[in-house]
């Protein structure tokens, strides 16, 4: 057995193989075996009309079967040919064909004429058709002398072409003497009959090489005319005119063409602008498969013309000036062709048949019949045929019928010739097909078994699928006459053996055909359409599934031809890659995989983009004063629209060398009218955009210079600002070169007082930009203006504006200035604005000067430091914040100018009232013993009047963090330290402690102790259970006695924060609240500005204190803030609005700031350091200071190295809290609470600071000074500093 493969076509073609190809080689008449006696048949001829090269020899092709083989015979026009005589003509052996031997000698028109063959055996005779011998001509053009056409732009013109007449017809095209093709268009093309024409000339079509050439493809020569020269003149204008056409001429003509040929249709039409074709059918359509247009739609062609296609055909030409219409009526004529061919006829003897020829044409064609070459009129009768028309009958035939009979269907178009034989023969069935063949089909493809028989009578044949199958039925399969068998859709159950088996009355025979069935082969993953830069890379992936038993080869092809030899071009795997792209890149890329059976592809287009080429040929037209036309030809936009130019100029005699941008148009346009401006030298340039970018510029156009004119525009910006009080300095924005419009720019430089009758005073200046009036009074308004002006005249009138003359120091100072104190805090100050005329200058405001007093009688005298607040515009009151409460304040009020400060008013005294006091500066608790605890500490820092009383509450803690009730203990405001007594031993007590003033309560400070473990007790008893019914005393020094507490469980509550205030100045703010509720939270502050969408700002608080300071906040800015505790329950505040304030700032400059001061500062601080190295030590020693008790007694705050108390509690803490951190202990060993270091602290900040208060209070003013640690006055204490405590807190 051997392998059949499936005829496939294999081709890199992405079309499918036509099955029908294989069906008419499967389903032709039955052939009879050549080892059968048989009639001759023509199995090859040459063409009737055989055109010949007359270089070569002649080769007449007639070639024949038959059984015996037949003989050859020719006549040559309708008489005997005899090859014998002529020694130049041999007949092949074995074969019909003549063979011509003219190279060497004879001539090919000698062997002209109508040729045909006879092959003959003792069944029959077939003859051939008449072929007509012609050799090819390709005459020379006759010699004429041509004149130079001479023609005026737009007109239209028509060179003529008139080829020489050949054989066959020449291929006629246009091209110059350097053999290159000439450009056609819609307004230049070629017509079918050769001639050139032009719609409208134009002056690019001026050349002298206009040269029609023909080409005679038979004998591979080409003829060429003699040039023509044209020349066309340019006109200024033309006119424009509607379509008229140039071929066909008059409105209707008629066309004739034959069945099956291509009906070509033309109308060429002249006018301006060039007129466009369309092209309809009258009561019909344009078939749509068939229809095509060439030549830019002049030439309309119909494929395969039928009957059908006859009818009138109208081309319009169209421009927009009007329209020509021209009607062509189409005849299709039809040579004979065939509906029934008569085929070969095998009968048994005393079989009936029949011979059937039938044609068809327009007109319809005569049949006629010969038998063996005789008109059967003239041959000898037969009586088993009968001849009916196109049609002979056999009846009863006999081996003596045996003959070929040829069919004749002719008209005046032509002929057909078809030779048919009657051969009459009893034989077996014989199978012709190989036996056991294998085929292989791809799944749902028809499947195609061959089993090709013959016998006579013709066999029957039935088919059966395995060795016990039934026999197969059309319902499925499909029989053909070849004994074919077809399987439509093929499965995969469609896999097995097939038998056929053919039988007649003399016999039987069969044979075995084997099918398997393959899975197609598919693309899975297709190739993308891509756009690519130039340059950049891309790659193509076609992934591909088959039959695994089959061989899949992928080949990748651009635009269906093979890629280039190229390295930039790799294959790997199914991908295909192509670096550096360039422009000839792009092109449709198609990947085929194809096997043994079948064939797939996919394909993808590639474009390649890139930015515009720049435009180029920049021309300038219409060359205006103020205007000019500028065109361009738009470069090649690289697969991307140019959607925009852009046109930019050059000032040459102003900025050379700077390129300005004037204006853009849309893609489309590529002209545009210029608005130019004076005396400028202008040259333009284009650019191009698309989508990807922009082109580089494009040439540079010729240069252009506007004439000069007077200036269009006067200086901008001008002012009049006095810089000294007896002068004006006018100044303003000079003219750009550009703007000068001609040569000698100057100003001429215009003024006059406001208010007075004075006439205008002038003064033309260079190109210059200011001009100082001196000599002017003080603070006098002027009318100024500025005209600008060059050496051909002025600028419009300029606009006046209003300057001053300059300022000086205002010269009063504010009366009637008096306070009114609002409270601690705040003071409200008042003052009779001055006199207008006495502030000689622009009123600023009024600023005000207020210091705190100091106490002269006070040993360390300090300097005093002056504060500043400014509020701006003619204000007549003000608000003081940020007072001291309790002290001594002195203030002046000045008028404030441009030039400066006025004279200060009388100096005004007031008092500020008391306030509540700061927490005590420590509390520290000593000397713990078993039911005990000594609690010392130091008065408030800040007292801020005269104390009343100290409030002391404590609770007790039991060792699950449980609080006990709270004891409430007042103090009289003398004492310094306290015993508490009969408290629980082994016990931690939680303390609060805080002074008063008339004013209130102070801020508090916390601290908490344990007592001491009664060791003795404790060796084997547990100390008794809390809430125990026993009843322990202690007592308080001087009297105070309690009993000992019951515990109860504190339930966890959520924080409570309130009273959120906020105190702003010109970039920060101290923000303080109320907070209640558990220990060990986080509090923090969100701020941001009030009114804006942006999410709050987060700042996390130290420790528990209760305020905070915002820093680098914006002057004059809306606020937003809250306060929050993190944990569990998210509390956070209600919202505070505040508003920092616009400042002014000035500073006072005092004894301070002097480097003699600064020197003598140090010199004490570093004494005061060693006096304290000293006490260390002796103390460390176990020394008494001598003055100790004194020191104790009179405790002086203000040698504490404390920031101001911050109001908050101290930090919780437990036993396992007392260990040293990484930079010592925040408590001492001794229980002294130090006061902790704070950023947040509002006395970091200064006063060095400016802000604004309203007049209801808020702060608007300026605040400025330089803060310094000074003991308080009006309210300090009068007790002596301790230098142990000073000590303690250094430590």
């Amino acid at each position: 057995m051997r392998l059949k493969i499936m005829p496939l076509k294999k081709s890199f073609s992405v079309h499918r193989v036509p099955l029908i190809l294989f069906l008419c080689q499967v389903m032709s008449a039955l052939e009879v075996p050549l080892d059968l006696v048989q009639p001759p048949t023509i199995t090859r001829q040459s063409p009737k009309d055989y055109i010949i090269d007359p270089r070569e020899n002649i080769e007449i092709q007639c070639e024949a079967k038959g059984k015996p083989p037949p003989s050859f015979s020719w006549t040559r026009n309708g008489t005997h040919f005899d090859i014998d005589k002529d020694p130049l003509v041999k007949m092949l052996p074995n074969s019909g064909t003549l063979v011509i031997s003219i190279t060497i000698e004879g001539k090919a028109e000698s062997y002209e004429g109508v040729y045909q063959c006879t092959a003959r055996n003792e069944r029959g005779a077939a003859i051939s058709n008449n072929i007509v011998i012609r050799p090819s001509r390709s005459p020379l053009w006759t010699k004429e002398k041509l004149e130079q056409i001479t023609i005026l732009k737009g007109q239209s013109l028509v060179l003529p072409c008139r080829p020489p007449l050949g054989l066959p017809p020449p291929i006629i095209f246009w091209m110059d003497n350097s053999f290159q093709r000439l450009p056609q268009s819609e307004r230049v093309s070629q017509g079918l009959n050769g001639d050139l024409y032009f719609s409208n000339v134009l002056p690019e079509d001026t050349r002298e090489d206009y040269v029609c050439y023909a080409r005679f493809n038979h004998t591979q020569t080409i003829q060429q005319k003699q040039p023509i020269s044209v020349k066309v003149h340019s006109t200024k204008s033309y006119i424009e005119r509607p379509p008229k056409l140039l071929t066909p001429e008059g409105r209707t003509s008629h066309k004739e063409e034959l069945r099956e040929n291509v009906l070509s249709l033309e109308c060429i039409a002249e006018g301006l602008p060039t007129p466009s074709i369309n092209w309809t059918k009258e009561d019909g359509e344009l078939p749509i498969n068939r229809t095509s247009y060439t030549n830019f739609r002049k030439t309309l062609n119909i494929n395969h013309v039928s009957e059908a296609d006859s009818g009138k055909y109208k081309c319009t030409a169209r421009n927009p000036l009007g329209f020509v219409e021209h009607t062509i009526s189409v005849t299709v004529k039809a040579a004979p062709y065939w509906i029934t061919a008569p085929k070969n006829l095998v009968l048994s003897p005393g079989e009936d048949g029949t011979l059937i020829c039938r044609a068809n044409g327009n007109p319809k064609p005569k049949i006629s019949w010969l038998t063996n070459g005789v008109p059967i009129e003239m041959a000898p009768d037969d009586p088993s045929r009968k001849i009916d028309g196109d049609t002979i009958l056999f009846s009863d035939v006999q081996e003596s019928s045996s003959a070929v009979y040829q069919c004749n269907a002719s008209n005046e178009y032509g002929y057909l010739l078809a030779n048919a034989f009657v051969n009459v023969l009893a034989e077996p069935p014989r199978i012709l097909t190989e036996a056991n063949l294998h085929y292989q089909v791809i799944t749902d493809r028809p499947a195609m078994l061959d089993c090709a028989f013959f016998g006579s009578p013709i066999p029957t044949i039935k088919w059966f699928k395995g060795t016990k199958g039934s026999v197969l039925q059309e319902n499925t399969y499909i029989f053909h006459d070849n004994g074919t068998l077809e399987i439509p859709v093929a499965q995969k159950d469609s896999a097995g053996t097939y038998t056929c088996v053919v039988r007649n009355k003399l016999g039987m025979a069969k044979n075995d055909v084997h099918l398997e069935i393959k899975e197609p082969t598919r693309i899975i993953k297709h190739p993308e359409y891509k756009v690519v830069q130039r340059g950049g890379k891309v790659s193509f992936e076609c992934k591909v599934k088959h039959d695994p038993t089959l061989i899949a080869t992928l080949t990748w092809l651009k635009d269906n031809g093979e890629l280039p030899n190229d390295g930039r071009f790799s294959i790997d795997n199914d991908h295909l890659v192509i670096m550096n792209i360039s422009d000839e890149d792009d092109a449709t890329y198609t990947c085929v995989a194809n096997t043994s059976l079948d064939i797939v592809s996919a394909s993808a287009v590639l474009r390649v983009v890139d930015r515009p080429n720049p435009p180029f040929d920049l021309e300038l037209t219409s060359l205006l004063e103020r205007s000019v036309q500028l065109s361009w030809i738009p470069g090649d936009e690289n697969n991307s629209p140019i959607t925009d130019f852009i046109i930019e100029y050059e000032d040459s005699l102003h900025e050379p060398g700077i390129w300005h941008h004037h204006s853009d148009v849309p893609g489309t346009q590529t002209t545009a009218e210029l608005k130019l401006s004076p005396y400028v030298k202008y040259s333009f340039r284009v650019i191009a955009v698309n989508s990807i970018g922009r082109s580089l510029p494009s040439e540079v156009s010729e240069y252009y210079m506007t004439k000069a004119a007077e200036p269009e525009e006067n200086p901008t910006a001008v002012e009049g600002i006095g810089s000294e009080p007896d002068n004006l300095v006018i100044t303003w924005q000079p003219l750009k070169g550009f703007d000068s419009n001609g040569p000698g720019l100057q100003y001429k430089v215009s003024w006059r007082q406001k208010d007075g009758d004075d006439e205008w005073t002038s003064v033309v200046v260079a190109n210059v930009s200011k001009y100082i009036v001196s000599g002017t009074p003080t603070f006098v308004p002027y009318l100024v203006k500025v005209q600008a002006l060059n050496d051909v005249g002025f600028a419009p009138e300029p606009v006046i504006i209003i300057g001053h003359s300059g300022e000086d120091l205002p010269m009063v100072a504010p009366s009637n200035v008096h306070v009114n104190v609002v409270n601690s805090t705040l003071a409200e100050v008042h003052w009779e604005p001055v006199p207008p005329k006495s502030i000689r200058g622009h009123l600023k405001g009024y600023r005000i000067y207020y210091w705190k007093v100091k106490n002269s009688s006070k040993r360390n005298k300090r300097h005093v430091e002056k504060k500043i607040l400014t509020f701006n515009g003619n204000k007549t009151h003000g608000m003081l914040p940020g007072l001291e409460p309790f002290s001594h304040y002195m203030l002046n009020v000045r008028v404030v100018n441009g030039k400066g400060e006025g004279p200060a008013s009388v100096d005004q005294v007031f008092n500020t009232p008391e306030g509540v006091p700061s927490a005590p500066l420590f509390l520290k608790i000593v000397n713990p013993t078993l039911d005990s605890l000594t609690l010392e500490w130091d008065p408030p820092s800040h007292p801020n009047g005269i104390l009343t009383a100290y409030t002391l509450k404590f609770q007790p803690i039991n060792s699950t963090h449980e609080l006990g009730p709270l004891v409430d203990i007042k103090i009289p405001a003398n004492m310094t330290s306290l015993i508490l007594r009969n408290l629980s031993y082994s016990t931690r007590y939680k303390f609060y402690f805080y002074a008063q003033t008339s004013a209130g309560s102070g801020s508090q400070i916390t601290e908490e102790a344990v007592t001491t473990v009664d060791e003795g007790k404790m060796a084997g008893v547990h100390p008794p259970a809390v809430g125990a019914d026993k009843e322990i005393h202690f007592a308080t020094s001087p009297a105070m006695h309690t009993s000992r507490p019951t515990f109860y469980k504190v339930q966890p509550v959520n924080p409570r924060i309130r009273n959120v205030t906020a105190a702003a100045a010109e970039t920060y703010a101290n923000i303080s609240w109320e907070y209640e509720g558990p220990d060990h939270v986080h509090i923090y502050v969100e701020y941001g500005v009030a009114g804006s969408k942006e999410e709050w700002r987060k700042e996390i608080v130290n420790g528990s204190r209760s305020f905070f300071g915002l820093k680098g906040l914006l002057p004059g800015t809306s606020y937003k803030v809250r306060v929050g505790a993190e944990g569990d329950s998210g509390f956070v505040s209600s919202e505070d609005v505040f508003e920092t304030g616009p400042a002014m700032a000035s500073r006072q400059v005092d004894i301070a700031t002097q480097g003699w001061f600064i020197g003598l500062m140090c010199a004490v601080a570093l004494l005061i350091l060693i006096l304290l190295i000293v006490c260390f030590i002796r103390r460390n020693k176990g020394g008494k200071y001598p003055v100790k008790e004194k020191e104790d007694a009179h405790a002086d705050p203000e040698i504490q190295p404390m920031k101001e108390d911050d109001g908050t509690f101290g930090e919780y803490s437990d036993a396992e809290d007392h260990k040293p951190s990484k930079k010592g202990s925040r408590t001492p060993s001794d229980r002294t609470v130090k006061k902790e270091d704070s950023d947040d602290s509002l006395v970091d900040y200064g006063e060095g600071v400016n802000g604004q208060f309203n007049e209801d209070g808020s702060f608007i003013g300026q605040y400025s000074g330089k803060k310094e640690k000074e003991p308080a006055e009006g309210n300090e204490s009068s007790e002596a500093p301790s230098p142990v405590n000073a000590m303690n807190s250094f430590v």
